[in-house]
């Protein structure tokens, strides 16, 4: 699964693919679990009515979900995932799905082993047209015992079997899975979406839409 991917560096970038602009922290561009980096969810007053209350907002947050419940920082080191199979009662998610607190990760190209070779070859995975990505996450929040608010997310997983890309990726006795890569004209409804159509856009996105580059030994991803 998804451990590693590449933030957006380019903030006209970032607004004209998503409709909203980036905190002015950008974070990493080469994000590992309990970096920080950008998502975009919706405002907390998004359901009064104000038309003056955007759709959408960015935030800068940690990748691997931090659950409220949380004694430290630690967890987000195996939280960065969230399987689609489990995560309504999977405890570290279970409260974020169940409050529809879904996120978009933006982001220029993630990175899984390709392990045909019988070693892994990290590759890099983007759309084939150049554009940045969108994939469904679900975000949080934790505070500690002393300081400020800190958020974070995850990105939603679905099984990959099939998929004519990303069935190649992980050892051959693991399971195959992928990153839940949103359509751009489906951004806005995951935002929206009641409870009981979330697990509607797990949905496996088309391998001819994506590219895959094996990373060179030695050359920096």
């Amino acid at each position: 699964m998804c451990s590693h991917y590449q933030g957006i560096k380019e903030r006209e970038r970032y607004i004209r693919k998503f409709g909203v602009a980036p905190p002015d922290d950008l974070g990493k561009y080469d994000v590992w679990p309990g970096y920080a980096a950008t998502a975009i969810r919706r405002p907390q007053h998004w359901d009064v009515g104000d038309e003056a209350v955007p759709p959408r907002e960015a935030f800068t947050g940690r990748f691997g979900l931090i659950p409220h419940w949380a004694t430290d920082l630690k967890v987000s080191r195996n939280t960065f995932n969230a399987r689609s199979e489990t995560v309504a009662v999977k405890p570290s998610f279970r409260d974020a799905w169940k409050r529809a607190q879904r996120c978009i990760i933006p982001l220029d190209a993630f990175y899984e082993p390709d392990w045909r070779t019988g070693k892994a070859i990290a590759t890099r995975i983007a759309s084939a047209d150049g554009e940045p990505l969108g994939v469904a996450g679900l975000w949080s929040w934790w505070k500690p015992p002393a300081g400020d608010v800190i958020h974070s997310f995850t990105m939603l997983t679905i099984n990959a079997d099939g998929h004519a890309l990303m069935e190649h990726f992980h050892k051959p006795t693991d399971e195959k899975r992928m990153v839940v890569i949103l359509p751009p004209q489906r951004y806005q409804d995951w935002l929206e979406a009641p409870l009981e159509h979330g697990m509607g856009f797990m949905e496996q996105y088309p391998s001819e839409l994506l590219s895959a580059d094996p990373t060179l030994p030695g050359a920096a991803p």
